[in-house]
């Protein structure tokens, strides 16, 4: 068997534990790593946000690379479209929501273990320079931010 040099062993698939190949490429996973490091503090984007900023791939998509590459990046800043926290991340996230002072609405008393959920209104990033969730600007590709 020949060897593969690094540049061809970097662009395979990735696979999954059981040695399955997994359906995202690492240059997709790079690309949605790229846009949650954009995400300012305090602000969040949906997985549906991502894709769209992408114009690739939908919110399934993004979540499974999240899922297995998200941890390098600021992963609580990427979250489902009805606010819930990540659930088996709920405590990890809220701290770092408290941190970094992105808007919460309490839970009710009768949702389970009483978890905030993201305030999406206020908390929602539209990738505006500015951090401004105001407005429904269509996300600028990351090349260009400057």
């Amino acid at each position: 068997m020949g060897r593969m040099s690094e540049e061809s062993r970097e662009r395979q698939a990735p696979v999954d534990a059981a040695g399955d190949a997994l359906p995202e490429y690492p240059e997709y996973a790079e690309r949605v790593l790229e846009v949650a490091e954009l995400i300012p503090p305090g602000r969040v984007m949906t997985y549906g946000d991502v894709a769209e900023w992408l114009e690739e791939g939908g919110p399934r998509q993004v979540g499974r690379v999240m899922a297995l590459y998200g941890g390098a990046v600021p992963w609580w800043r990427v979250v489902r479209s009805d606010g819930a926290l990540l659930p088996g991340h709920e405590l990890r996230a809220l701290e770092r929501y408290r941190e970094e002072g992105t808007p919460l609405r309490q839970a009710s008393r009768a949702a389970q273990g009483h978890m905030p959920k993201l305030d999406m209104r206020r908390a929602r990033w539209d990738g505006g320079a500015g951090g401004d969730a105001s407005g429904d600007a269509r996300p600028q590709a990351p090349e260009a931010h400057t």
